[in-house]
């Protein structure tokens, strides 16, 4: 359920009906996506665009996920109607999530205290003098609290979409949408929201050839002397224009591919944990179940679990 006011991001709202399109041709459940505002009737998009919404906060009331579209203006008020519908919603367990000023009603309701957030980067200072109670997360693109969601807006929704459907639904189906839309099927929440510099085109293509070596390589003990050696840089240079580039250390970044493939091989094979564990290039498999947790929130064998191969994929609109 997506909320909107006037002036929504017509960006925004594609990017997440998209996110949530019927896919059933591919063999995907569809979900129940819709559109809700506080009075139905026409809403305005930021690109001049009439939209009429059918639904009202009522709708709200059954949701399992809503979505926060702010309006164009920079800080979104809260009304007591919006208020008391996302307090209730919370209350009973829906997952809510955020985008860009849509942080402030979420913060504004006191949903957040307590919590990490994030906005865009050109509100984090005022949102941070706002609601001091609250731990910006000034640089992230988006920051999972659970049950509630933030994100920066723009490009970045569709990266928290994405990331929501991997946590809840599985690497497959996260996958799945990700290469139906052509986006990255998975970028972490900390990846900076934007870059200062451009990386130069010479040093993309050096380091795309080494970053496509690791993904065919996980298993295999990597250093960055072999890495710099192979983009044929210095270490320095290497770890200055590979963060540039993919937003992370080498060592998060490959951290987080092998959790990653690691998710994709539970849910995918018959394959024991051990046997993922070295196919994944973790030495033992204390230190993998440690790091594993950490970064899904639950042990491997409850992640296989919680994602039977029979049925492969079930997204109806109800969570499991």
């Amino acid at each position: 359920m997506a909320l909107v006011m006037d002036g929504v991001s017509a960006f925004a709202l594609g990017g997440i009906g998209w996110v949530f399109a019927d896919r059933t041709r591919l063999g995907l459940s569809a979900f129940d996506f819709r559109v809700c505002a506080e009075v139905p009737g026409m809403v305005q998009t930021d690109l001049g665009l009439p939209l009429r919404v059918t639904h009202g906060l009522a709708e709200l009331a059954e949701a399992d996920l809503i979505v926060v579209l702010p309006g164009d203006a920079s800080i979104p008020r809260l009304s007591p109607a919006v208020a008391a519908a996302l307090r209730a919603a919370h209350r009973r367990e829906a997952i809510i999530v955020a985008l860009c000023g849509g942080a402030y009603l979420l913060a504004s309701a006191g949903l957040l205290d307590g919590r990490r957030a994030t906005t865009h980067w050109s509100l984090v200072d005022d949102f941070a003098t706002r609601f001091p109670e609250v731990s910006v997360e000034a640089r992230a693109l988006y920051v999972d609290e659970g049950r509630l969601i933030t994100g920066a807006g723009g490009v970045a929704g569709i990266d928290l979409c994405l990331h929501l459907l991997r946590r809840e639904h599985g690497a497959a189906v996260a996958n799945a949408i990700g290469r139906e839309m052509v986006a990255a099927p998975h970028r972490e929440g900390d990846h900076a929201q934007y870059h200062d510099r451009p990386v130069p085109a010479g040093d993309d293509a050096s380091l795309t050839s080494v970053i496509d070596w690791l993904r065919a390589n996980l298993d295999q003990p990597i250093s960055i002397a072999d890495l710099a050696a192979r983009a044929l840089m210095s270490e320095r240079t290497f770890i200055r224009r590979f963060k540039a580039v993919t937003g992370a250390t080498p060592y998060s970044w490959l951290s987080a591919q092998r959790l990653h493939r690691a998710a994709e091989l539970l849910e995918a094979t018959d394959l024991s944990i051990q046997q993922i564990t070295h196919h994944v290039g973790y030495n033992t498999v204390a230190v993998f179940r440690q790091q594993f947790t950490k970064r899904h929130g639950i042990s491997p064998r409850a992640y296989r679990q919680k994602f039977p191969r029979e049925p492969r994929l079930n997204m109806a609109g109800k969570r499991r």
